[in-house]
């Protein structure tokens, strides 16, 4: 129990990532802070009072991005702030106001409550490969790593508000941590499924269970930068307890065509009939791209195969009848 005694912080407890960082901090002995939108919402709350653990050593505190020095409680005490919280993906008027400020302010607001305490050894920080690679050419071939960074002007002339989101968010934390000697990692995930643990679906999730039960795709290029979330909520405790961790770490456990996702879905799930969709003959194209898993591998990830990860997504959607057959 390597957390034995130790106090940290989870922003934005209740998401994706988030509620499966506060069970596995919980079952390696950590005592968690966990912040939430609002302490009346039991769709936020309840799945993480159930969690083992949660009775003796988690503690939920109500926090908003917005509101300056609303996270100082939550972190107050604490030897690390794990940042999950960011604004949720809605259709949106203005992607500035509504988007773009609340999370770049957001993580400010949370970074300057760190930064006032001084048991705090660390933050990590969940960015995204939204961060990583929009904005810049990639060739064919082409191996992404950590040391590619999303143009944040290329992303706002096109529109891609929730690219440009991470990268001016996960910048604004790097010069502010540099700034006021903190020491701040960064985990960037891929397109992230795997079990949810919270009641409702979140994008991600929604978005592979589109893919099949209609076959909509995602990504218009149909390409899927897939990590599992286990992973990358293994990530962010490794990123804490090794003193070697820095920088950024990408989180993709395999690049794939959505055609090779539905083969492994036919392959688990006969009775879905997607073989008549896709059947046997066509030959999966080559991906464009890889991400390196290697700095990832350094820190002790161990990469979830993708048919397990697959297979664990739909188990977790049945079982909460989001998705039947």
């Amino acid at each position: 129990m390597s957390g034995e005694g130790k106090v940290v912080c989870v922003t934005g407890a209740s998401g994706y990532i988030a509620s499966w960082l506060v069970k596995l901090l919980l079952d390696r002995g950590y005592t968690v802070h966990a912040t939430v939108r609002s302490l009346d919402d039991p769709k936020k709350t309840e799945h993480l009072l159930a969690l083992d653990g949660a009775k003796e050593r988690l503690s939920l505190f109500e926090a908003n991005l917005t509101v300056d020095g609303s996270f100082n409680s939550a972190v107050s005490g604490c030897v690390c702030v794990f940042h999950t919280a960011s604004p949720v993906m809605f259709s949106v008027d203005d992607p500035k106001a509504q988007l773009i400020d609340p999370a770049v302010k957001g993580t400010l607001n949370v970074l300057k409550s760190a930064a006032k305490v001084q048991s705090l050894k660390k933050v990590v920080l969940t960015s995204s490969m939204a961060a990583v690679m929009f904005g810049v050419k990639i060739l064919d071939g082409s191996v992404v790593d950590e040391t590619w960074f999303s143009d944040p002007v290329v992303c706002e002339q096109t529109k891609l508000w929730y690219q440009l989101l991470k990268t001016l968010a996960e910048d604004a934390a790097v010069k502010f941590a540099k700034d006021n000697g903190l020491e701040l990692v960064a985990i960037n995930p891929g397109f992230v499924i795997g079990p949810i643990l919270q009641p409702t679906l979140n994008l991600t999730s929604e978005g592979i269970m589109g893919l099949i039960n209609d076959g909509n795709e995602v990504f218009p290029d149909g390409v899927y930068r897939l990590v599992d979330v286990r992973d990358v909520a293994a990530a962010h405790i490794l990123a804490f307890e090794n003193p070697e961790a820095n920088g950024r770490y990408c989180m993709v456990g395999k690049v794939v065509r959505s055609l090779e996702i539905m083969k492994i879905v036919d392959k688990l799930y006969p009775s879905l009939g997607h073989s008549e969709r896709y059947k046997n003959g066509e030959s999966i194209q080559p991906v464009p791209y890889n991400v390196s898993r290697a700095k990832a591998e350094s820190l002790g990830v161990k990469f979830t195969p993708l048919e397990v990860s697959i297979k664990d997504t739909i188990e977790s959607l049945k079982g909460k009848n989001l998705l039947s057959f």
